[in-house]
């Protein structure tokens, strides 16, 4: 796998968006493709009355180069959850699917805590308006908590193979200690499962991605079938230490399967990493990869968690007759 950048195609911090309240960053860009455009919602932050940050979704469309912005939300895509329920402090990510004349937008809310900073779950929207706004097909979570992923289910990625909805997702294993602070950091790992109707799932029950080190966090599974291999991207992170030391932060991996069931992970052949300047030099983070036409690229966020905003990367070493 070879990827060129294409560069930053979205920053917030001089968006037409701010001017909605909203405070930064364009985090967890996922795409959504047109017969003449691509939507690409993303998460981005603004401040609640007491403070405290909440994410919210927004999209902008963008020409299928992925050179130019065309058009962007103007109205509230999806509502926060109500009070108490796994997404009322924020929804991030975002993952679309159109099936028919529907679009599926997958949830993965968070909500605050008290012994630990956050919780999460994955819910289900559905949108009648081509992607434009969504409504929850309840308030509930669809995937939650269970005995062998006690908490931080989030991050899902769904496809649709064979008439079978798989889904890739993380669950937490562990908060840890830091040793730095009297604070806790979360340990998460990506998970699958299966569903005939995109609502009941069933979980395959472990973590399907070998760890490089000891504790490492996994996160934002995203995959794509070329040929007869499916590839999936992810980024990876030390547990302590990711927000200030650059060598601990996030880093893009790559596996790959013949059944969906066995990955086989090889870092070495993602064919992307940071730069040596600039606004992914630092990090790289929350890769989403789609196909559009007869190309693949990759929407990914760089330093500092998409304070920044995203940016793509277009697969250069796959011709037509693989896609």
């Amino acid at each position: 796998m070879k990827f060129k950048k294409l560069g930053k195609i979205f920053d917030p911090s001089d968006s037409f968006l701010l001017k909605n309240d909203f405070v930064g960053f364009a985090q967890s860009p996922q795409a959504l493709v047109f017969d003449d455009f691509i939507r690409i919602y993303f998460s981005i932050r603004k401040k609640s009355n007491n403070g405290k940050f909440l994410s919210h979704i927004q999209f902008i469309d963008v020409t299928k180069n992925l050179e130019k912005i065309i058009n962007y939300s103007q109205n509230e895509v999806i509502k926060l959850g109500m009070p108490g329920t796994f997404d009322e402090h924020g929804i991030f990510p975002f993952n679309v699917i159109r099936l028919d004349n529907i679009v599926y937008g997958y949830i993965s809310g968070w909500t605050r805590r008290v012994s630990v900073s956050v919780d999460t779950g994955i819910g289900l929207s559905v949108s009648h308006d081509n992607g434009t706004t969504f409504q929850r097909i309840a308030d509930g979570p669809i995937l939650s908590s269970s005995l062998y992923e006690p908490f931080l289910v989030g991050d899902p990625f769904v496809q649709m193979y064979e008439g079978i909805f798989h889904m890739w997702y993380i669950f937490g294993t562990e908060w840890k200690k830091d040793p730095t602070n009297n604070g806790y950091e979360r340990v998460y790992k990506i998970g699958h499962c299966t569903s005939l109707d995109g609502i009941n799932w069933h979980k395959q029950g472990k973590p399907i991605i070998k760890d490089n080190y000891e504790n490492e966090c996994q996160a934002l599974p995203s995959v794509i079938k070329i040929n007869d291999i499916y590839h999936m991207y992810f980024c990876y992170r030390q547990p302590f230490n990711f927000r200030t030391d650059k060598e601990m932060g996030y880093r893009i991996g790559y596996a790959y399967s013949q059944d969906l069931l066995t990955w086989i992970r090889d870092d070495s052949k993602a064919g992307i990493t940071i730069s040596d300047s600039g606004w992914d030099s630092e990090m790289m983070c929350y890769p989403h990869i789609f196909k559009c036409d007869e190309e693949i690229y990759l929407l990914y966020n760089g330093n500092e968690f998409g304070k920044y905003g995203f940016g793509a990367a277009r697969l250069e070493n796959y011709g037509t007759p693989y896609l």
